[in-house]
This record gives C-alpha cells, sequence and structure tokens, in this order.
C-alpha cells in the first residue's frame, strides 16, 4: 500500500519552546487515523505545520506527503497538492459570499495544477450535489463565509469545502469541537462519504464519541510532544477507561 504521509523525528518550537519533540507517524492513502491526547500535546501544532502556518519553526525531521518533502511547499502548492486543514475555530470572512469563496478556492488550485476552471454554472451545479449529500441548504451559498453560523453550520460548511476540493489528506482539527449529537452525525456522515482509497484523513480530537462515528482505523495517543502509543479504535476505548495519564505511565 502507498504511503500518503510520512514523518520522521519531527522536532518544532513556538516562541523558542519545544512542542512536537521527535514525533514520528505514517499513514498509508486511504487510512483514517486518529490522534488523541492532553491539552498542551501538540496535536494543534502538528495540524499547523502540516498546513504550513506561520509560526513555528521546524528544527530537526522531515515530512513527506505522497513522497514529496512537504517543508519545501508553500501553502498554495500544499493546498494544490491535496493538503486540506478544517480548522477547530473556522473563521468568519465578512462580505465574501460562501459559494464565491469555495469557487475562488478551488479555481485557484486547479490553476496550479494546471486544469481546467469551472464557470458559474459548472461550480454551481457541483455545489448542488455536494449539499444535497451533505444535507445542507443550498440558502447557506450566498451567505457570508461562517458569519452568523452556528458551530454546526460552520463545520459542516467546512465538510462542505472537502467535498468540493477533493484533497488526498484530509487534517480535522477537532472537527467536533461544539456540536451537539445531531450536527456531529451530519459531519461525520459528510466526512465518511468521501473515504476511499485515494483520501487520508488525521483526525484531532479529545473524545471517543467522534470516532464512534467516523471508524478510524488507527488511533494514535500523542504526548510530551510524541506519539507514545499506537493500535486500533479499540485504544480510544482502553483510554476512557485508564485516561491519558494512564495509558502514558504503562509506555
Amino acid at each position: 500500500m502507498a504511503i500518503s504521509l510520512e514523518i520522521n523525528d519531527l522536532v518544532v518550537e513556538v516562541a523558542e519552546k519545544t512542542i512536537l519533540n521527535g514525533l514520528s507517524l505514517k499513514i498509508d492513502s486511504g487510512e483514517m487515523a486518529a490522534i488523541m491526547g492532553p491539552n498542551g500535546a501538540g496535536k494543534s501544532t502538528l495540524a499547523s505545520v502540516l498546513a504550513g502556518k506561520d509560526g513555528y519553526t521546524v528544527k530537526e525531521g522531515s515530512i513527506k506527503y505522497l513522497g514529496k518533502e512537504l517543508l519545501k511547499m508553500s501553502i498554495d502548492e500544499r493546498a494544490a497538492s491535496g493538503v486540506f486543514l478544517a480548522f477547530q475555530y473556522p473563521v468568519e470572512i465578512p462580505g465574501v459570499a460562501t459559494s464565491t469563496f469555495i469557487r475562488t478556492a478551488l479555481n485557484a488550485q486547479k490553476r496550479m495544477r494546471g486544469e481546467k476552471e469551472l464557470d458559474a454554472v459548472e461550480f454551481l451545479k457541483l455545489a448542488r450535489e455536494k449539499a444535497k449529500e451533505l444535507e445542507m441548504s443550498e440558502d447557506f451559498f450566498t451567505r457570508s463565509v461562517n458569519v452568523g453560523f452556528s458551530g454546526g453550520e460552520k463545520k459542516r460548511a467546512e465538510v462542505f469545502q472537502m467535498s468540493i476540493l477533493s484533497p488526498t489528506l484530509a487534517i480535522l482539527d477537532e472537527t467536533d469541537s461544539g456540536l451537539d449529537i445531531d450536527a456531529l452525525k451530519v459531519v461525520a456522515k459528510g466526512v465518511n462519504n468521501l473515504r476511499n482509497k485515494n483520501l487520508s484523513g488525521l483526525v484531532i480530537t479529545h473524545y471517543q464519541r467522534l470516532l464512534d462515528y467516523l471508524q478510524p482505523d488507527t488511533v494514535h495517543i500523542l504526548a510530551n510532544g510524541k506519539i507514545v502509543k499506537t493500535g486500533d479504535k479499540s485504544l480510544a476505548l482502553l483510554l476512557e477507561q485508564k485516561g491519558y495519564q494512564g495509558i502514558i505511565e504503562a509506555n
């Protein structure tokens, strides 16, 4: 099986403080991997480094994405090559319609890949198909990005973006944050509908409940800046019983 993402001995500092300390991780193409860990373990730092956000200094290690050195790629190059980050707290963009925002992002990626861009009619047809799959009302197309959206609407909108952009690596940073159980089910269903042999996923979460619906292939426990234990989805159940400290002390 092809390797989608391979991280080796990654050391990352934020404001001269080491957050990731020798983290290694491998995700195969088509694999859905979950990362769980206590606050301050470095989960969101890992997501930010993969996406190319500023403010994170990589001191050591490498990240290979589809065989290429991810750290040498710009944010635009990462996005065009299929890296997608769903934020824990999606930002609001007043005055920019959601449909305009997503169509602009899609066509920017298509330009970088040398593909034909979609005109307004073609995009609207695609958007309607994806919205129906996610049980989303089309009226949100004309609403400003995330402005006035509930927590559930913001997360569904991000999954909608993911469905339009068709990434090969989706990083879901605490997608379950702020969701009630009904919204969680809809978001999880949307993600599951996108799963295929070409899409790899990295799900960052605190809670077992999201994993009940997403059913990850592997679960990794992140503590003190590195992966301390890896297992199948039953590891998340063990975590519910023993807590992070119990897992960490046993390793």
